[in-house]
């Protein structure tokens, strides 16, 4: 999944990595032939590459970014205190993550644009949601969820 560069740092042992507006940060090394990226030598290269599309392997396998805590949570729902807004396609903000934990029954989780696909989540599972990504929930008979919502912990 392709996420903006927000900015750089250089690593431990002086390698240039690329902060991601998903939180996640992800090494743009200059590694000729296995990796051309001389422009990631200089700061004039480095600051004309914020904004472009790196792909994000991380958001692609649904991890939440290090240092991301828990900041708000929905009450508990069931198949009728289910909100219109979570059963029709919405997304979370920029930077803002979410997990949907099943208490009880089962719920449908579909996600769109990029992932397009659908998962079952029964009692005990997890549903990761990713900042920016459209999805929707569809209740299946009695449920019970509720929706945890995640930001950088330095976030105030």
């Amino acid at each position: 999944m392709n996420r903006a560069i927000i900015g750089f740092h250089q690593d431990s042992e002086g390698h240039w990595v690329a902060d991601l507006d998903c939180g996640h940060a992800q090494h743009t090394r200059h590694q000729p032939p296995q990796s051309e990226r001389p422009w990631v030598l200089s700061e004039a290269g480095r600051s004309q590459r914020l904004g472009s599309p790196l792909d994000c392997l991380r958001c692609d396998r649904r991890e939440l970014p290090a240092g991301f805590v828990a900041y708000s949570r929905t009450p508990d729902f069931d198949a009728a205190s289910t909100p219109a807004a979570l059963r029709s396609r919405h997304d979370t903000k920029p930077g803002v993550w979410a997990r949907i934990h099943v208490l009880a029954g089962q719920l449908r989780y579909r996600t769109h644009a990029p992932f397009h696909d659908e998962t079952l989540l029964g009692a005990g599972d997890v549903g990761v949601v990713l900042p920016e990504v459209e999805h929707e929930v569809e209740p299946l008979g009695e449920v019970s969820f509720h929706v945890e919502f995640y930001r950088r912990g330095d976030s105030g």
